[in-house]
């Protein structure tokens, strides 16, 4: 067999060293913000720690968790997170249903399905977009961040190609039980659509929690921004406008600064071990059209 041969040996050696490597070389930043976020402040300030902390200590964290403006954010971000993706997987999963019928089925299926992928291709502008969550008088709402991206026609797309890959006759059959395509929907294809549905999911999550620069434009008040917005207006702007002194000075140091990403990155760093595995199953499926 092939993976006997030494030629495969040595190519599975180098690709399991190379990977090695590159999983080092992600996780050793990370590594390093939590033990900046561990060492003292001195320490930190002085660039000593290196991937040990020095002056070992959890103020930093203590500090974080009892900063108001900050776990504020953090609330902002969960709800945003959550509700975002549970209506993403939602309107999208329902759309992909519908238009993974045939012409005969839907009729215009294939009219509805270039008016989504044309907005992958156009979209009308951050003016437009501004102007239109201002008269819809969005601003300073959760909805404001979570409205705009519901429907992601690339999440859409995978969908739809993994629910043409399931064999009619399960659907067929459900109809002679007397079910109807809500019923069908929710008994056959979510089922066994999980690997689709998980990598979605993922993308949806990772979406809402990383997104800032939304947040910066349709949040006026400082007490409504999700964490990444705020963790881009203190830490990487410098912008000070819009908090009081003793808040800034509670923020600004280098540990509590690295506190405060690595708690902003540890939710998504727990959630993706759990929807790892569908991930490469869930890409390769909903990818592929036949």
């Amino acid at each position: 067999m092939y993976h006997k041969t030494l030629p495969y040996r040595i190519f599975s050696i180098f690709n399991y060293v190379l990977l090695a490597v590159i999983s080092i070389a992600c996780l050793l930043p990370l590594f390093h913000l939590l033990m900046v976020s561990l060492s003292s402040t001195a320490s930190a300030n002085a660039g000593l720690v290196t991937f040990w902390p020095i002056g070992f200590t959890v103020e930093a964290y203590t500090k974080t968790f009892n900063n108001i403006n900050f776990l504020t954010s953090l609330w902002v971000s969960v709800k945003r997170t959550v509700i975002g993706t549970a209506l993403g997987l939602l309107v999208n999963a329902l759309a992909a249903y519908a238009l993974s019928k045939d012409n005969h089925v839907f009729r215009g299926r294939n009219s509805y399905l270039w008016y989504f992928v044309i907005t992958m291709l156009f979209s009308g502008g951050l003016i437009p977009s501004y102007i239109l969550i201002l008269k819809l008088g969005l601003m300073n709402h959760l909805l404001a961040l979570i409205l705009p991206g519901l429907v992601a026609v690339y999440n859409l797309i995978l969908l739809l190609n993994f629910f043409r890959t399931v064999p009619k006759e399960l659907e067929e059959a459900a109809f002679i039980d007397g079910a109807g395509y809500l019923r069908s929907f929710v008994s056959i294809f979510l089922p066994v659509s999980m690997p689709v549905i998980a990598t979605i999911a993922l993308f949806t999550m990772v979406g809402h929690w990383n997104s800032y620069f939304d947040g910066l434009i349709y949040i006026k008040n400082a007490e409504n921004l999700p964490l990444a917005s705020l963790m881009q207006t203190i830490i990487v702007q410098g912008n000070t406008t819009s908090f009081d002194p003793a808040v800034i000075a509670n923020m600004s140091q280098r540990t509590l600064r690295a506190s405060q990403i690595f708690i902003g990155a540890l939710p998504i760093l727990i959630a993706y071990p759990f929807l790892q595995r569908f991930f490469v199953k869930g890409i390769v499926i909903g990818a592929v059209k036949e």
